[in-house]
């Protein structure tokens, strides 16, 4: 058996097999590059999401603690807030502070941080015959009323997204004592008195 004779073009030649691993190598490269940039891509969105979360998860558990405010008295200022919720077939009390950056959630005697990076917290407070107010109660008559809104607007710093966040929440009706005639009722026409 004869075998062929060996040409110039039976194979490749050591430029075309360079040529060949830097291409590859530069595909590569490429590559790498645009994994690197997805994942911290990745991270940063989580980053966010994970920050939008906590911003969620706060807003929720001061719209519901203050949504399930019991018959007892709302006393708060512009840095801070104290009150009695239902929890269960018992009351709980609960306050809001701020500690450093740190806002936090007191109930039963434990402070529980709530959010992080949080530079200014201010609560207001929206009575009927006085639009909003720093403090609660203002006068000795607003002692045995609620406000009928409470606002908490928050400054946050660190990671995004900062800025600034507020929330407003309606209180319930406050019962009123026998007997008494002060308080934010609201009478429907036709109503008895």
């Amino acid at each position: 058996m004869e075998s062929a004779p060996c040409t110039a073009d039976s194979g490749f030649t050591l430029i075309e097999v360079v040529v060949a691993l830097a291409l590859f190598a530069l595909i590569a490269a490429a590559g790498a590059a645009m994994v690197t940039t997805v994942l911290d891509a990745q991270r940063h969105t989580a980053g966010r999401l994970d920050r939008l979360a906590d911003l969620e998860r706060t807003m929720a558990v001061v719209t519901r603690d203050l949504t399930e405010i019991t018959d007892a008295p709302l006393t708060g200022s512009g840095t801070g807030i104290t009150f009695a919720r239902h929890a269960g077939d018992d009351e709980l009390a609960v306050g809001y502070r701020l500690t450093g950056t740190r806002l936090e959630r007191v109930g039963g005697g434990r402070a529980a941080l709530l959010l992080g990076s949080v530079t200014t917290v201010r609560w207001r407070y929206f009575a009927l015959d006085g639009g909003w107010q720093d403090h609660w109660p203002a006068s000795e008559a607003q002692a045995q009323t609620w406000p009928a809104a409470v606002a908490v607007d928050l400054d946050l710093g660190g990671p995004p997204p900062n800025g600034h966040l507020r929330r407003v929440v309606d209180l319930p009706v406050r019962p009123l004592p026998p007997g008494s005639a002060i308080g934010n009722t609201v009478r429907l026409p036709g109503a008895p008195p």
